[in-house]
């Protein structure tokens, strides 16, 4: 009666498993919004990959990161949680990442999207930077990634800027270091080639794989193989801009070839803005402001959706959403169970696949901008509200002079030129409920909010280092 009862269920398991698309999500590191052609026909990049992608999918062009710098911004696209929410909007040293050889990480009792994934029966990887903690309990491996192959920080993080503290930047495969230092000319390359193989060796099964690239980076040289090197119009980091459309280029083709296009949804983005620097390297136009902190330019991401047959071609959203959204959409598509503990993410696979009608989820709640420990602004459908605040968090651990409340219509106005307080009251109080709100939840600077879960913590953090 058991194998009769089987042999019945079993044609109805196999139309669920192949209902369940792979997940391909390509996380590139400051890379701005005006670095990309198809966001900003201006620059002087060439993204040919890029923006064929664009054309055969989805551009979302108010789609945020919940940082304007790594580790927390990461946090958020892994768990579907506000930085604020786990503590890892701030290191352990009060700065705005983690660094070598830190005590904090993300805790392992939160809920990945590798692990919700997992659960459903995908097979899972990481290839590419971590930043989420590089002690053992924090790794991928201890998250929901079958096997890892990658940097567990920034590529600026080198054992030259603290030779006592920091080792050799590591690259590691799931959780050994197999060189020490590596070169980082290379990494995109690599990453590439890495991915493709993981790729062809997991096609008959549906697979998640996050690919969070260390380029164009942290540092003020951005890294290309020789390929690509000084074959840009825009020194290192345009080289390095092109190399990553090159790595676009082929992952998508490697798709095609393997008869598996139309049975992946990918889905392309950066971790946050380019950082102002002296001369310019990369843009975040036509939005205003840099890397870093919570103006457009740095939270607001470019971000493309392709999924051939199921996600319309050449189309673009305007409705608000951001990573937060990614875990709860990902679970909704590959038939995983959202994690026990709040998060705050939505479903956006109605956005995704552009069902007419479909408003944001998001502005409901709102969208909160948090400056490490700090809520700054906050956005609901075409707002975005700059909070008044009587000492503005600036930067690591400084503080600028006060600043005053201001609106603007950042869906329309993306420069931000036109201030509308006096005239929208509703709108403003309405968003600032939405702030209090927040404050209650997440926390504000010394308020702690009820919503908050601890960081993950080790008592005697070691060095990643090569045997």
């Amino acid at each position: 009666m058991r194998l009769l009862l089987a042999l019945l269920l079993l044609p109805v398991f196999a139309v669920q498993a192949a209902d369940k698309p792979n997940v391909l999500f390509v996380y590139c590191d400051n890379l701005g919004n005006g670095d990309v052609a198809c966001f900003n026909p201006l620059t002087k990049h060439r993204t040919p990959n890029l923006d064929r992608m664009a054309a055969e999918g989805m551009k979302l062009t108010s789609f945020y990161s919940a940082s304007g710098v790594c580790t927390p911004s990461r946090a958020a696209a892994m768990t579907g949680c506000y930085p604020r929410r786990l503590n890892l909007h701030v290191s352990d040293k009060n700065t705005f990442v983690l660094q070598p050889v830190a005590p904090k990480g993300l805790n392992p009792t939160e809920t990945t999207v590798a692990e919700v994934l997992k659960a459903a029966g995908y097979a899972t990887s990481i290839i590419g930077k971590w930043h989420l903690g590089d002690q053992p309990d924090f790794l991928p491996t201890r998250q929901g990634f079958d096997s890892y192959f990658g940097i567990p920080y920034s590529d600026d993080m080198t054992k030259d800027k603290m030779p006592e503290v920091w080792p050799e930047l590591p690259l590691m495969r799931d959780e050994k270091v197999v060189e020490a230092p590596v070169d980082r000319d290379y990494l995109t390359k690599r990453y590439t080639e890495e991915a493709i193989r993981w790729i062809e060796a997991h096609r008959d099964r549906p697979f998640f794989l996050y690919l969070p690239h260390a380029m164009p980076g942290s540092t003020a040289h951005a890294y290309a193989s020789p390929a690509f090197k000084g074959k840009s119009a825009n020194g290192d980091w345009g080289d390095s801009v092109e190399e990553l459309d090159w790595s676009m280029g082929e992952i998508l083709a490697a798709l095609k070839r393997l008869g598996i296009d139309e049975k992946t949804l990918v889905v392309w983005t950066s971790d946050n803005g380019a950082p102002q620097r002296n001369p310019p390297q990369g843009s975040n136009l036509p939005y205003k402001g840099w890397g870093y902190n919570t103006s457009e330019g740095a939270m607001r991401m470019p971000c493309i959706a392709r999924w051939p047959g199921r996600i319309p071609a050449g189309s673009e959203c305007r409705e608000l959403a951001s990573m937060l959204d990614l875990l709860p959409t990902f679970a909704g598509l590959g038939g995983g169970s959202l994690p026990k503990q709040p998060i705050d993410g939505h479903d956006i696979r109605a956005l995704l696949l552009a069902e007419h009608g479909t408003k944001s989820p998001t502005d409901a709640k709102g969208f909160f901008y948090y400056h490490m420990d700090q809520l700054q602004a906050v956005r609901s459908g075409p707002w975005k509200l700059y909070l008044p605040l009587a000492a503005k968090r600036a930067g690591g651990k400084g503080k600028a002079g006060p600043v005053k409340l201001e609106l603007y219509n950042v869906r329309d106005d993306l420069a931000e030129e036109r201030e509308v307080s006096a005239s929208e009251p509703e709108v403003v109080q309405r968003l600032l409920a939405l702030a209090e709100g927040a404050r209650r939840e997440l926390g504000d600077e010394d308020r702690a909010g009820a919503g908050q879960r601890p960081a993950g913590w080790v008592g005697q953090p070691t060095a990643r280092v090569l045997d």
